[in-house]
């Protein structure tokens, strides 16, 4: 009688036992299908045959996906911070989804990808394997030139000659993606939180293309990707991306380099509003500065830098200069700027030897 209880019971825990097993590999089947689904439908085919792109898979990106590195959030989903390849890399998680599907999302990654130039975030790969589509790129080390205008914990100061730089480089990756790219690029959400800058300050462009990726009505602005805080009014009204329309945003982050103020869209109090009244009143936007940049030697490179975005503002579209032209302007002031402070410094010295000249000989 016990043998047969015995048996019994171990007869219902090797059913259970089974019904485990066969339970977990239908689940693993269930799973394997579902990714191969994502995949196919994420556009993993077409990429397949670009060289210019690394597939990842899941179980490579799971790990790092957790809050400790967690970077950033926005519109577009979550950001974190991870090691690839014995790599700093930033993954980009959108929210489920917001991505185009198969054959354009491929296509606007391949673009993506074939964009290599110094002052632009570089795309390596993607993982195709979930619902929406992960995005890994290169890791920028100081973070964005938002962080450091305007949430500067560490106390990073910018001096004026930097802030130009940053400026000149940053139009030059903007002008490659209109202009000098393969295909032409329309950033559409260009300000400080998308200027990523590196362990010299260097700026790398990041997050271009981003509108072409999410899924969206294009006929209709209340679909438009983007902050309004930098956003073009006459592209609000239009529902029209252009390259202008990147030219009026950045005419916002020179704004914000040159006073250390915030961008806000509003139509009593703004920062574009203060700078447009100083400029029809054809005043002097001297209180508008950063104090820290304010001095005497550089209110003219200030001054110049208020003239160009001005022009970057207009509404006459038409009127606004192109961001080649913007680039090429940036880099003639910094080198005119470079060159007084050698004449200054020449001077200076000059000043010292005589001083110590004169010393010398009363001495």
């Amino acid at each position: 009688m016990n043998q047969v209880l015995l048996f019994v019971h171990l007869g219902v825990i090797g059913g259970i036992l089974l019904m485990a097993v066969l339970s977990f590999i239908g689940i693993l089947h269930k799973e394997k299908k579902k990714t191969k689904e994502f995949y196919e439908k994420n556009g993993g085919p077409i990429l397949e045959q670009a060289n210019t792109i690394k597939l990842f898979k899941k179980g490579e990106l799971k790990p790092l996906l957790k809050n400790s590195n967690l970077i950033g959030k926005g519109c577009f989903g979550e950001v974190y911070k991870g090691l690839l390849d014995d790599k700093e890399v930033a993954i980009k998680k959108p929210i489920n989804g917001s991505v185009l599907e198969s054959e354009q999302f491929a296509n606007e990654v391949i673009i993506q990808s074939r964009v290599i130039h110094k002052n632009i975030v570089r795309l390596i790969g993607c993982c195709l394997e979930v619902d929406a589509p992960m995005l890994v790129y290169e890791f920028i080390s100081q973070g964005s030139l938002d962080d450091i205008l305007h949430h500067n914990n560490n106390k990073v100061a910018l001096n004026l000659d930097t802030r130009l730089n940053i400026a000149a480089l940053s139009a030059d990756g903007l002008a490659y993606m209109h202009s000098q790219a393969n295909t032409r690029i329309l950033h559409g959400d260009v300000k400080p939180a998308n200027i990523l800058l590196d362990d010299k300050f260097a700026p790398k462009i990041s997050d271009f293309g981003i509108s072409r990726l999410l899924a969206r009505d294009k006929e209709h602005t209340a679909s438009v990707i983007g902050d309004k805080n930098y956003m073009d009014p006459v592209y609000l009204q239009e529902g029209l991306l252009t390259e202008k329309s990147d030219v009026y945003s950045f005419g916002v982050v020179i704004l914000e380099l040159i006073s250390s103020r915030r961008a806000i869209h509003s139509e009593n109090d703004s920062l574009v509003k203060s700078f447009l009244d100083a400029h029809k009143k054809q005043e002097k936007s001297t209180e508008l500065f950063d104090k820290e940049i304010a001095t005497a030697e550089g209110l003219e490179l200030l001054d110049n830098l208020a003239g160009m975005a001005m022009e970057c503002l207009s509404l006459d579209v038409d009127k606004r200069p192109t961001m080649m032209e913007v680039a090429q302007r940036l880099h003639i002031l910094s080198r005119s700027s470079k060159v007084q402070d050698v004449c200054h410094e020449v001077i200076f010295d000059k000043s010292n030897a005589k001083n110590m000249s004169s010393g010398g000989l009363l001495g």
